[in-house]
């Protein structure tokens, strides 16, 4: 499965735009919702002006609202940012955590959200359970689960831990382009003789 992702997606990335680990757990958490194009934009200017914890923690929830604003749910999306930054600097020295454990202790951060900056930006072994991830192998019979985390632990036994991410991006580059939520291009897959919807339609 992965080798023939592989060759459909030479260079999986995620899309969200970020040059270090506090730049995609902040636009992580603003995805929710919302398009990461929408995000990569907003984020330019969001950076420009709060590139750091402490500029956040500093920043009154107005001036952030304002930012935010064209961004869907963005008063609750800034008060997230501002808290999660105030235990960034309480507990971790502004330092983004590289544990799961840690990460889901920062407000607004959940699994998908620390796997994403996990595996996305420290690269480290993560499976990144977005939508397209959980319908994808939903679809390849790789997991019944609807819970992402339930789903998550599934992909665990099925996926060796240097593959992951890899493995989560190139699910998530398929969800996207090929395997739609809406009109799947299944002649297209190149996973069909693997995938049970495929076989029986879905």
């Amino acid at each position: 499965m992965r080798k023939r992702l592989k060759e459909l997606y030479p260079d999986p990335h995620l899309e969200l735009e970020f040059t270090e680990p506090f730049q995609l757990l902040i636009a992580a958490i603003l995805a929710a919702q919302e398009s990461d194009k929408k995000i990569n934009t907003v984020g330019k200017e969001f950076f420009k002006k709060f590139g750091t914890p402490q500029k956040v923690v500093n920043a009154s929830l107005e001036e952030i609202e304002k930012v935010l604003s064209s961004v869907n749910f963005y008063r609750r999306k800034a008060r997230l940012i501002k808290r999660c930054c105030e235990v960034l600097l309480e507990k971790f020295r502004g330092k983004i955590p590289t544990s799961i454990e840690e990460m889901v202790k920062l407000p607004g951060v959940g699994r998908k959200t620390a796997n994403m900056v996990l595996g996305g930006a420290f690269g480290l072994p993560a499976l990144i359970m977005d939508r397209h991830v959980l319908r994808v192998s939903h679809r390849l019979g790789l997991t019944a689960e609807k819970n992402p985390d339930k789903a998550e632990k599934e992909l665990e036994k099925v996926t060796e831990p240097q593959w992951r991410t890899e493995i989560s991006l190139l699910l998530m580059n398929h969800g996207k382009r090929i395997c739609l939520a809406r009109n799947p291009v299944c002649e297209k897959c190149p996973l069909c003789d693997l995938c049970p919807s495929c076989k029986t339609g879905i």
